[in-house]
């Protein structure tokens, strides 16, 4: 039985509610028919469902990654797609699995990166997500390290904060002292208190290695 009919767009919802009830749904229930419906339906004809389909898929990965896991092909083919909603709802479901499929996620990182580099910042926010993941891997630090290094030199002040608390699963004693210069060079630009209280919170960790 299809599960298209319960989502948002299709209920005539506004709002995200019943995507995400729909994904708690599918992991309480492992429900794998519907995922496999989920992706079919990416290349829908009606934008309003793909955009459903894979906020749905990403909320999934939140709650319950191994189930889209598989599909990491199929989120990383959204990347090219003209649809800038499944661009970066694509790269969030990455995201989300990259700890589960490290190295298939890692041989597509040219993809990444070039999403990365041309998209929005919530795209800029997911591939940041994942270069930290695949940081923490010795296979993959030489060429992930400096990417990530690289985003955060040139990233939003505002972002910086949560890029550097994203960046910390991977931040260890070789490569500390980069990411300290990172937080002390950019901590006079910040736009608010805030900021500059989350950034000395992580300098202090950082420390601490």
């Amino acid at each position: 039985m299809t599960i298209l009919h319960l989502l948002a767009s299709t209920q005539g919802l506004k709002g995200n509610e019943a995507n995400i009830v729909l994904a708690k749904r599918i992991a309480l229930t492992d429900d794998k028919n519907a995922v496999k419906e989920l992706v079919d339906n990416l290349n829908n004809k009606d934008k309003n469902i793909q955009s459903d389909c894979i906020k749905t898929l990403y909320e999934l990965g939140y709650f319950k990654p191994e189930l889209i896991e598989d599909y990491h092909t199929e989120f990383i083919n959204l990347l090219t797609n003209k649809n800038n909603r499944l661009v970066w709802g694509g790269l969030i479901a990455v995201a989300t699995i990259v700890d589960l499929r490290p190295k298939e996620i890692f041989d597509s990182l040219t993809k990444i990166m070039e999403a990365v580099r041309n998209g929005s910042v919530i795209t800029i926010d997911s591939g940041v997500e994942i270069l930290s993941r695949l940081n923490k891997h010795d296979d993959y630090f030489s060429t992930t390290d400096p990417l990530l290094i690289e985003q955060l030199w040139n990233c939003q002040i505002k972002q910086l904060p949560m890029y550097i608390e994203k960046a910390q699963v991977s931040i260890n004693k070789a490569n500390k002292d980069i990411y300290r210069a990172i937080i002390e060079k950019r901590k006079p630009d910040c736009e608010n208190d805030s900021q500059i209280k989350r950034l000395e919170k992580s300098l202090k960790q950082i420390n601490k290695l």
